[in-house]
């Protein structure tokens, strides 16, 4: 008779590297991306619209303000996106990376692949949002 295998209570050394180079690559090109927001940010100041009609400059300076928020919330979102992955890498250093905050189960390696910040298993996130 074949002995039943204990379910896996963390995610080995290796498949913990595995991810954390994942996030390594995801965090950079987020970092990334953050500055280039802050820099477009920066130099939305001068819009050349100087020497042009009182009109068109007020329809330049509206739409400015309208990037300029839209550009506060992305960086917003990115910033937090940050902050998720070098949480997910400090979850690494704890060997507690990839078990469910909810169930306490391991997340299936496909989700932390694709969603590598993720500490809910899909069932956790479907119950969360059922109860909102």
């Amino acid at each position: 008779m074949k002995k039943e295998e204990a379910p896996k209570e963390r995610y080995s050394d290796e498949e913990l590297e595995e991810f954390r180079q994942i996030i390594m690559v995801k965090l950079e090109k987020a970092r990334k991306d953050l500055a280039l927001l802050m820099e477009a940010y920066a130099n939305l100041e001068e819009n050349g619209t100087s020497d042009t009609s009182p009109t068109f400059k007020v329809l330049e300076e509206g739409n400015a303000v309208l990037t300029k928020e839209e550009n506060g919330k992305l960086a917003a979102r990115t910033e937090k996106f940050i902050k998720a992955l070098e949480n997910a890498l400090v979850r690494i250093e704890n060997k507690t990376y990839g078990i469910c905050r909810e169930t306490g189960t391991l997340i299936p390696k496909e989700r932390l692949r694709a969603v590598p910040h993720a500490t809910l298993s899909i069932d956790a996130k479907l119950k969360q949002k059922r109860n909102k």
